[in-house]
């Protein structure tokens, strides 16, 4: 399924756009694969190519409440590669990925760095947000063969899965913002 839309939420009391995806840059995904929010996927799943949605993901069904508990302060050693950061990575604000001791993998955004230790925020950024999506859909069809090959070598973390281009250098068959 491939989609447009614009994302808005009411963030300190202004409506205000926190993703677009266009014509020319639409959302695609595989229903029922999981890579979605649940009540996202429920309500576009059934549409056809041109119907239009617009539809809101509270808060509690989307990513919750923000947790100050999410807030960490973790040592800068385990940032630094030879001895040093790399401020073109490691800087206030940048979204970093993160992996935990099962081997999950989840991204981060670096508030603070401080002498001994950085501060990290590991909420979603939609956190404690109620999500209102508007938009189209621009192509429902059946996932190809490949689609699900590739998606299968994603779940088994041999490969990002991507975005359909081939030969992006990580063997995956697609880059997908690795």
């Amino acid at each position: 399924m491939a989609l447009t839309y614009a994302l808005y939420a009411d963030v300190d009391g202004e409506n205000q756009l926190l993703e677009n995806a266009t014509e020319q840059e639409p959302f695609r995904f595989v229903t029922g694969v999981g890579f979605t929010l649940p009540l996202f996927e429920e309500a576009v799943a059934d549409l056809n190519q041109g119907d239009e949605f617009d539809f809101t993901i509270g808060k509690d069904d989307a990513y919750g409440d923000y947790d100050e508990e999410h807030v960490v302060e973790l040592d800068k050693e385990i940032f630094k590669r030879d001895g040093k950061i790399d401020s073109s990575v490691i800087y206030e604000d940048a979204i970093i990925p993160l992996m935990n001791e099962d081997g999950n993998r989840f991204n981060g955004r670096i508030l603070e760095i401080g002498d001994k230790m950085v501060t990290v925020d590991l909420n979603h950024p939609y956190a404690g947000l109620d999500l209102h999506f508007v938009g189209k859909v621009v192509e429902s069809r059946e996932a190809t063969k490949k689609e699900m090959e590739r998606i299968l070598k994603m779940l088994s973390g041999e490969g990002c899965g991507g975005c359909g281009q081939d030969n992006c250098g990580d063997g995956c068959g697609g880059c997908g913002g690795c």
